[in-house]
């Protein structure tokens, strides 16, 4: 079994989510153009309803495993760990048996009464299979983050993103001759079948694992086999639950979200069908481009929380304090020139991704937020590694509240429409991070250099208006010549800047490269 540093299991991790992202968008920009925008809003429509589910099952559990497992290793306390694995994988493979079956039987009721679209009756049925796989997935990964240990992780999301990009595609394209809805149907099997390929590689790893861990525990703390078994089960509820209610609030706001978008824009005047197609570029095309450079802060989060809870158990607060302000700095200094050129070139990344430059106007309505989704993840995952959820799930209700009261005052009204939804899920968006914010100031009497806010403030205004000039101006008739030059000058204007304010230096770019070369080794 191989443990990781902090920065090396993260760098990991952030590894696998490039390639992940980057080959993610395949089915992305070719889906739309096989099924369609409404195709693309039938086939995410059913996710809400799955992402509650899911977060019942697995929301709090693989934190909880990571932060025990950790604690575990500190005190190489094999049986402890084997302990906490078996009762974790019992709660989580019972619960799934459970909303699996009833998925199937009520599968009718939910899309014709919940989800405002009855075509999404066969894609429901087809997503239902993925509760129990991605379970017990949730379950694995939570046992290596715990071990610091991101390979198995990092190689099963891979290998799922592999075989869902091709499935999907031939999925899809093989069910299309039956109608619109079956074809959605398809492209969720070829999800499924990335999913079962993933687990089958973190089931590798674990095999090759147990032959590798501690034969003999040097500590028996917890050990004792009945006793044992109910601290562990007390302990994994006592962490899960609190996070499991916070990550809850913020799934059934996106179910919530779903259902008034559909019944707003019905009220605004909307049809069922084109309703469908707008909640689809949002979901489908919109938040999937916002997300992308969410690779690197989702990794630090991963990472956060074993090296938080370890450090948490010795006391460490000057670790704490350096691991948080890395995790926060590299969030913002990477997400910063995305959130700038994403709204730059809104209307042509839409035209080159999706040959649908219309919604570009939703992508920059929330590109100058995105800032905000990769600045909040480290630290929501900072007050769960400190045992502080129920702030997490309090911060999250707020938002959540606020933005559907919005989404249902705005996207009913028929000048905003979609763009209110929009509007909405931006407060929330902002409204949730400075609540996680002010939670860790509170908890651990953290602070970052103002200066620092300031330096990248101006790194990208100086660097969006570079681009703005290169991509507006007409110094060639070639269109896609002039974006890709515009991407790059503004990168190149943003990393010559950074440089320059001194918020990343030549020794930092170095050490990243060394440490890609050690983990290619």
């Amino acid at each position: 079994m191989t443990k990781q540093s902090f920065i090396r299991g993260t760098m990991i991790l952030l590894a696998a989510g490039i390639l992940n992202r980057i080959l993610g968008f395949i089915p992305r920009i070719t889906l739309p153009r096989v099924i369609g925008a409404e195709g693309i809003g039938i086939y995410h429509m059913g996710w809400p309803f799955l992402s509650v589910i899911l977060t019942i099952i697995t929301g709090g559990i693989p934190v909880a495993i990571a932060k025990l497992i950790a604690e575990a290793e500190a005190e190489n306390n094999e049986t402890r760990i084997r302990s906490i694995l078996r009762i974790s994988l019992a709660i989580t493979i019972s619960l799934s048996v459970l909303f699996t079956i009833a998925c199937v039987v009520g599968a009718s009721w939910i899309t014709s009464h919940l989800l405002t679209d009855s075509r999404v009756y066969y894609t429901f049925l087809c997503m239902s299979p993925m509760i129990p796989i991605i379970g017990i997935s949730a379950v694995y990964r939570g046992y290596f983050q715990g071990r610091q240990n991101m390979i198995p992780t990092a190689t099963s999301q891979i290998m799922e993103t592999l075989i869902r990009i091709v499935m999907v595609l031939v999925c899809s394209y093989v069910m299309i001759p039956y109608g619109i809805e079956y074809a959605a149907a398809g492209a969720m099997m070829g999800v499924l079948a990335g999913e079962i390929g993933g687990l089958v590689v973190l089931a590798i790893h674990f095999k090759y694992d147990k032959k590798t861990s501690l034969k003999a525990p040097i500590a028996q703390i917890g050990s004792n086999k009945t006793n044992g078994r109910l601290s562990n089960f007390r302990r994994i509820m006592r962490i899960a639950i609190p996070i499991t209610g916070s990550k809850l609030i913020g799934a059934s706001s996106y179910l919530f979200e779903s259902i008034l978008i559909a019944q707003s824009l019905a009220i605004a005047g909307i049809s069922t069908s084109l309703a469908t197609a707008q909640y689809g570029a949002l979901q489908g095309m919109i938040i999937p481009i916002i997300l992308l450079p969410s690779a690197l802060t989702m990794s630090l989060s991963v990472s956060l929380v074993p090296s938080l809870s370890e450090a948490a158990a010795r006391k460490d607060i000057k670790t704490i304090h350096m691991r948080l302000h890395q995790s926060l700095k590299l969030a913002l200094v990477t997400g910063a020139p995305f959130a700038v050129l994403m709204f730059v070139l809104a209307e042509p990344i839409c035209t080159y991704m999706y040959n649908q430059p219309d919604v570009g106007v939703m992508l920059k309505m929330m590109a100058p937020i995105a800032i905000f989704i990769y600045f909040q993840a480290p630290l929501q995952s900072t007050l769960q590694a400190l045992n502080k959820p129920g702030a997490a799930l309090i911060n999250t209700l707020i938002g959540s509240t606020v933005k559907l009261i919005l989404i249902y005052w705005l996207a009913s009204k028929p000048e905003m429409g979609i763009h209110g939804a929009v509007f909405a899920i931006n407060v929330n968006i902002v409204l949730v991070t400075l609540l996680h914010w002010s939670s860790v100031v509170r908890l651990l009497k953290f602070r970052m250099e103002g200066s620092d806010f300031g330096k990248i403030g101006a790194a990208m205004a100086l660097s969006g208006l570079c681009s703005y000039f290169v991509m507006y101006t007409s110094w060639t008739s070639t269109d896609w010549l002039r974006f890709i030059t515009s991407f790059l000058i503004g990168f190149i204007v943003y990393l010559l800047f950074i440089t320059v304010f001194r918020l990343i230096s030549l020794k930092d770019i170095s050490r990243l490269m060394n440490m890609g070369k050690k983990i290619i080794r």
